[in-house]
């Protein structure tokens, strides 16, 4: 089974990204919440967690494909084997429903958030239920990650927190990465989308003005 995959991150897809290991190119495909942080490191090195599985049915006549779906940190891969342990929670769904950082959502799911599950892109609120019935109380490793974070610097909006957290899964320092948002935050008080701050961010660690 392949655990981890490093290499040049090539391309980054609607739902997939193409990682370049010498001359072969692997296909992985990644959470929503995690396409737009990838797409400012291409041309670069990357390393993520991955999980293999075959897609298709034999039963039907069809062939079955093998993929890999990949992850920042080996925390957000344990998160998905429990999160697709829910009935009615595939690997296709799971991954479309990511569209916000696992911690976030092991939090609604421990707090029986119900209504933020059903902002989830494909999840209505039968399964947003489900999910809370099935899993609740199980997720306090991740939740409590996030509940950590947010604590670190009191006064922050929840989009800054929830940015300082993305760029602590992309490898950031925790030190440094408060830093640049406050920074941010200077410049632009009104700036309050998570991806908008951490494109912000790595504009100032270019050297560049934090407003684009």
């Amino acid at each position: 089974m392949i655990a981890k995959i490093s290499g040049t991150l090539a391309e980054v897809a609607k739902a997939a990204v193409l990682i370049e290991v010498g001359e072969i190119g692997y296909e992985v495909m990644v959470p929503g919440y995690a396409l737009e942080l990838l797409a400012s490191k291409i041309g670069q090195q990357v390393s993520l967690y991955t999980l293999e599985y075959l897609e298709g049915s034999l039963a039907t006549g069809g062939n079955l494909v093998p993929r890999l779906i990949g992850f920042m940190h080996s925390e957000e891969r344990a998160f998905f084997e429990r999160f697709t342990s829910v009935k009615g929670v595939g690997m296709r769904k799971a991954l479309k429903a990511l569209s916000m950082p696992i911690s976030r959502v092991a939090s609604a799911i421990e707090a029986k958030d119900s209504k933020l599950l059903q902002s989830l892109p494909g999840v209505g609120r039968r399964l947003a239920d489900q999910m809370v019935a099935e899993l609740a109380g199980k997720m306090d490793e991740f939740a409590l990650e996030a509940a950590a974070q947010r604590g670190d610097s009191s006064g922050w909006a929840q989009g800054h927190s929830e940015a300082l957290e993305i760029l602590l899964q992309l490898g950031e320092r925790r030190s440094d990465a408060q830093e640049l948002i406050e920074r941010v935050r200077q410049v632009d008080p009104k700036m309050d989308r998570p991806e908008e701050i951490v494109q912000a961010v790595y504009r100032l660690k270019a050297g560049q003005s934090a407003i684009s």
